[in-house]
Order: C-alpha cells, then structure tokens, then sequence
C-alpha cells in the first residue's frame, strides 16, 4: 500500500469514516462512509481525489449500495455515465452474473446491458477487504463486453488479498 499525504479536505473526509465492530457479523471491523456521503466538503474531496488518480473511462460502474452514490457523484463530475453493479435479483433485465465469496459469506452481482461493446470501464466500491466483490464485478462488465481499466474504493483492508485479487489492474484508494 502506498502511503501519501491527504490534503486538508481529504483528512476532514477520512475523520468521518466510523469504524463498527463486529459487523456484519463477529470478527469483522465495518468501515462505514455513510458519514462522509452525508457530508457534502467531504464527499466533493473524495470525487475530486478519485477523478484526479484513476484511469480515464467512458462508464464508472458502481458496486451496490455505497458504491452506486460514488458511482453518481464521479458521473456527474466527470460528466460520464454510470452502471450499477446489483446483488442478485435487483435488476429488472439482468445480462450477466458473478458469484464470489467474501470475508464472511458467498453472493452474486449482476448487471444489465447498458453500456457499449468496448466501453472503458472504472469500478467504485466503499472498501477493498479480499476483492471478492469487484473481481465479480470486473467479471459482469467484461461478460457485456465492457473494458475494465481499473478500480477506486474508498478505504482498504490490508492483508486479506484484496489487491493480489484484482491482477494488474490500476487500485487508487482514498485513504490508504
């Protein structure tokens, strides 16, 4: 993980991250960002932070739930579209699917057809534990013929694999 210095509005940012534990279930360290979507200097920090480090890309696809609002903030930002990456079941016409495992259980994401053959692709998700989720969804664009050219999150959770997970593949994370 690479270390850097956060300006002032992304330390503002990072102070809102509330860490739970034992949640969703014992053991685990929940870090929720809820805070800092709700708070508007902080949300803007981290969208400028994420346009500014991650890859150029036609479509940014969004990771349910927490990743679809980031996915809308960098959209309206950037001034590109955006996809939502859904649990199982959520989507109305589902083209494509991927079931992964996770630090404390198994799931399936789907996405519908909604981008262009050939659309470059950047994945948004809160956090990067073991890579479980954004390697489905790089699986779910890629399957709709979309090309992923790399991943923001928000925190990580070192040690757990996430980055050996996601191959080569660019990873800009918020606060390292």
């Amino acid at each position: 993980m690479i270390e850097r210095q956060l300006s002032q509005e992304l330390q503002h940012a990072a102070a809102q991250i509330r860490l739970i534990e034992d949640y969703p279930e014992d053991g685990v360290l929940f870090r929720d960002i809820t805070p800092v979507l709700a708070d508007g200097p902080a949300l803007a920090a981290v969208v400028a932070d994420l346009a500014a480090h991650c890859p150029e890309f036609d479509v940014v696809a969004g990771i349910e739930a927490r990743g679809f609002i980031l996915a809308g903030a960098l959209g309206v930002h950037t001034q590109c579209g955006a996809l939502s990456v859904r649990k199982a079941g959520k989507l109305p016409a589902p083209a494509a699917a991927a079931s992964y495992s996770l630090e404390y259980g198994e799931a399936t994401v789907e996405v519908q057809q909604d981008i262009k053959p050939g659309a470059r692709v950047l994945i948004l998700d809160d956090v990067l534990a073991t890579g479980g989720t954004a390697d489905a969804a790089r699986r779910v664009i890629e399957a709709i013929g979309g090309e992923v050219v790399g991943f923001g999150m928000l925190c990580e959770v070192a040690g757990l694999g996430g980055r050996e997970k996601l191959g080569d593949l660019p990873i800009h994370v918020v606060f390292p």
